[in-house]
C-alpha cells in the first residue's frame, strides 16, 4: 500500500486533503497521472499545507460553477438513434463517448470521462446516466435510445412500443388464420 494526499474528492475514497492508503497500481496508473492525488512525502505535505487555502478556494469556485450548470441542465434528456432488432436489442452499444457527444449537441459540454456509465447500454428505451460535472456535483441525464426520431418521441411520451408491436403481430396472425381457413374451405369444395 502507498500513502497519497487527495488533491480533489475521489468517489469511494475520500475528500480533498485526506491522506489515504491505496494500492500502488491505482496510485501509479490513475490518481497520480490525473492529478487527483500526490505522494504523501514530507515535502509534498508541507507544500500542500502551504497551498491548501488556495486549492480549497479554487475547488469551491469550480464546484459553484458546476452547480450553476447543473441547475441549468436539470432534467436534460438526450436522444440517440441506433439500429436495433425487433426485440429492442441494439446492433452494438451506446458508450460514454456517444452520450458525451449527444450532450454536446444539446448544449452541455462534457468529456466522455465525466459520463459515469457502469456498462454500455445495449437496448432501446430511456435510461438514466450519471454525469460528473465536478467531483462533488453529479447530475442525472436521461438517455433515450431509439431506432428513429418518431420512436424516440413515442418513448418520451411514455408509450409502450412493444405493446403496439404485439397488437400489430396479433392482427397479422388473425389475418393469416382467416386466409388459411379460406384456403382450407376452398380446398374442401374441390
Amino acid at each position: 500500500m502507498i500513502e497519497v494526499i487527495l488533491m480533489q474528492r475521489v468517489e469511494k475514497l475520500g475528500q480533498m486533503g485526506e491522506r489515504v492508503r491505496v494500492k500502488p497500481g491505482y496510485a501509479r496508473n490513475f490518481l497520480l497521472p490525473k492529478g487527483k492525488a500526490i505522494r504523501a512525502t514530507a515535502g509534498n505535505l508541507e507544500r500542500f499545507e502551504k497551498d491548501r487555502i488556495q486549492l480549497e478556494a479554487l475547488n469551491l469556485k469550480k464546484r459553484e460553477e458546476a452547480e450553476r450548470i447543473a441547475e441549468r441542465v436539470f432534467g436534460l434528456t438526450v436522444v440517440i438513434i441506433r439500429a436495433a432488432g425487433e426485440s429492442g436489442g441494439l446492433y452494438g452499444s451506446v458508450t460514454s463517448r456517444d452520450i458525451a457527444d449527444a450532450c454536446k449537441a444539446n448544449g452541455l459540454t462534457v468529456d466522455r470521462t465525466q459520463v459515469l456509465l457502469e456498462q454500455p447500454l445495449k437496448t432501446t428505451g430511456i435510461s438514466q446516466v450519471r454525469v460528473a460535472l465536478h467531483p462533488e456535483v453529479v447530475i442525472p441525464i436521461g438517455v433515450n435510445i431509439a431506432r428513429s426520431q418518431e420512436e424516440a418521441e413515442k418513448q418520451a411520451r411514455g408509450e409502450d412500443l412493444r405493446a403496439g408491436d404485439q397488437a400489430e403481430e396479433e392482427s397479422l396472425e388473425a389475418e393469416l388464420a382467416a386466409e388459411l381457413a379460406e384456403l382450407g374451405a376452398a380446398a374442401n369444395r374441390m
